[in-house]
């Protein structure tokens, strides 16, 4: 049996990505009633909204889900807490130090995966006992690593090195890219933005439409003084990223960014200032569809791909 499909007892080894403002209950609830692993996205959510999500994915599915944790996000603590006290199984954690929580939520039985982006990260993930580690290449949308290295070459480096199950992430939407991340050594594939355009995605139609419509080069990795994110080109994007060419400092870049710059985009659907982040896979994503939909999809051209590939055996 696949070793992601065993860890978190799923039949498809598909994991949708936690996204900010796009991965409420309703998208975590589809996507495994679809025989992936949903995850709800606690980064845009206050303690309060997060126990409301847990409760409403648990009536909504019978299946496993889990939730993701951004470790630097101010109510990280509180979330570790809700997620043990309401019996959520499955924590993934990123852009934070692993070893902080990720013993305490083993002795409480939940399963870790934690995001990285190099191998010293990978080996430190590792080091505090995570079950799985999740490679993101630098194709993905949102907060990034800042070496750059893609998905292609990162999966190999990082399988080469690891005791616990890969999963791939970054510029994977469709069942040829989950046959190549598999062939490159992957586990599992985690995938976010086909998912942001998907019927029961929290992200706004507005945002939703943007990522069906744009196309390959309209998404850049910026504000690197910050922390690095791939964003969509809008005017918000082209007034930051030249303040980031012309050497702005990361107070200058912090300030044009302002809070809750994310929300206004993504969620309340401001295509002007508001901060749109999207991998650069939505560049090939053409409809939006219900996650059932997208997974059937998936699975239908993997295996297809799977039979192309066995007749050119050499």
């Amino acid at each position: 049996m696949n070793s992601i499909c065993n860890l978190f007892n799923i039949k498809y080894p598909i994991i949708q990505g936690g996204m900010i403002w796009c991965s409420g209950w309703e998208l975590a609830a589809a996507v495994s009633n679809a025989g992936g692993l949903g995850l709800i996205g606690s980064g845009s959510m206050n303690p309060e909204v997060l126990v409301e999500h847990i409760r409403k994915c648990k009536k909504a599915t019978d299946k496993p889900f889990g939730v993701n944790i951004p470790l630097l996000y101010p109510h990280a603590e509180e979330h570790i807490k809700i997620v043990e006290k309401e019996g959520v199984g499955i924590v993934f954690t990123s852009a934070g130090n692993p070893a902080k929580y990720t013993p305490w939520l083993k002795e409480k039985g939940i399963k870790v995966a934690h995001v990285i982006a190099n191998k010293k990260f990978s080996k430190k993930a590792m080091d505090a006992g995570v079950d799985a580690l999740v490679a993101e290449g630098f194709e993905a949308g949102g907060h990034n690593g800042y070496e750059e290295t893609t998905t292609m070459v990162m999966i190999p480096m990082i399988k080469s090195m690891a005791t616990v199950p890969v999963i791939a992430a970054g510029g994977i939407g469709s069942g040829s890219a989950m046959v190549a991340a598999m062939s490159l050594g992957a586990d599992g594939v985690q995938i976010g933005s086909r998912f942001v355009a998907s019927t029961e995605s929290s992200a706004h139609n507005n945002f939703k439409k943007t990522v069906v419509a744009i196309g390959d080069g309209e998404t850049y990795l910026t504000m690197k003084r910050v922390v690095p994110v791939r964003l969509v080109k809008n005017e918000f994007f082209n007034r930051v990223h030249q303040v980031a060419m012309d050497g702005g400092s990361k107070e200058e870049l912090s300030a044009i960014l302002g809070r809750g710059r994310a929300k206004l985009g993504m969620f309340t659907g401001d295509l002007i200032e508001g901060e749109l982040e999207i991998g650069q896979v939505a560049g090939s994503i053409t409809s939006i569809k219900s996650a059932a939909e997208i997974i059937e999809e998936i699975i239908q051209e993997y295996n297809d791909r799977l039979d192309d590939l066995k007749k050119h055996r050499f």
